[in-house]
């Protein structure tokens, strides 16, 4: 059996590494280039995880050029993994794999589909999930199902943790489809899609809290955008950036103000009224380092 691995991630490395340890074969590592990986959170070189273990790679920019189809056309592959790749696969190169590319993505598929899933599965709630492995076809995380795995988002939990939580996941749903894949007892399942959802793009700019919102919802995002991601965030006085990296809430009986004014300053937390309570924030990135005092506002 022949097979290539793209990827340019954690989960990435996670699956290649994997992969050495069941001696699955590996015939080729297809590495995003350092300097196309900026905008890349996590990114991981894989090449170097090649290099150590004797593996052949290639660094890219774009998986789809002609030049990188042609090198996966001469190994005539048997399967494909692309995982932790922001990249679209073209259906050139879906037409390589002899018996199909590989995808992942951390959530219960067919449910939420698309961007951002972390981030986007904290703002929604979602306590019980799955990660999943599939075929990947030309639509949009809509191919067969081969395997899911089960994990736990609690509501204390921040984008780092469920990153992490998926992760263990995926190394287990991993150790359990690898074997399947190199003795052909792969069974797939197709996807209802009467059952599916999309998750859409976010940006940055998403990030900005508004303070008329409960507090739970804005602790919510605090913990969705939190690191890796660009954080949630608001503006001092009106004008000076401060990003919320960690925070929680608890009841206000003692403060009455406008939502976003600043009730209380220590060394500590900052504790900020919000229309059904107190957000207090334990960690922060102030900007401009402008000083913060007791009594101003956060505007959104």
């Amino acid at each position: 059996m022949k097979s290539i691995v793209v990827g340019s991630v954690g989960s990435s490395k996670i699956l290649l590494e994997e992969m050495l340890k069941l001696n699955f074969p590996v015939n080729i590592v297809f590495s995003l280039d350092e300097q196309y990986a900026k905008n890349v959170s996590g990114y991981v070189p894989l090449h170097e995880i090649a290099a150590k273990n004797n593996i052949p790679y290639k660094k890219f920019k774009n998986i789809n050029d002609v030049e990188n189809i042609n090198i996966i056309k001469e190994i005539n592959p048997d399967y494909i993994f692309v995982v932790g790749l922001s990249q679209l696969v073209s259906k050139d190169l879906i037409d390589c794999a002899k018996k199909g590319v590989v995808g992942y993505h951390p959530t219960n598929l067919p449910k939420h589909r698309g961007r951002a899933p972390i981030p986007w599965q904290i703002l929604l709630g979602v306590r019980e999930t799955k990660c999943s492995l599939f075929f990947i076809d030309e639509g949009v995380d809509s191919g067969d199902i081969i395997g899911q795995e089960e994990y736990i988002i609690e509501d204390t939990d921040y984008a780092a943790d469920v990153s992490l939580k998926s992760r263990e996941a995926f190394k287990r749903l991993l150790r359990k489809v690898l074997p399947k894949i190199m003795d052909g007892s792969i069974e797939p399942i197709k996807q209802n899609e009467d059952e599916a959802t999309y998750l859409l793009k976010r940006t940055p700019e998403d990030g900005l809290i508004d303070w008329k919102e409960p507090v739970e919802k804005i602790h919510r995002l605090i913990r969705a955008v939190s690191k890796p991601y660009p954080g949630a965030f608001s503006y001092f006085d009106g004008k000076h950036k401060i990003i919320f990296w960690k925070a929680d809430y608890l009841n206000n009986d003692r403060y009455i103000g406008i939502p976003g004014q600043i009730a209380k300053k220590t060394n500590e937390y900052i504790d900020i009224v919000c229309v059904d309570g107190l957000l207090r924030v334990y960690e922060y990135e102030n900007v401009d380092n402008v000083k913060i005092i007791e009594g101003y506002k956060f505007k959104s």
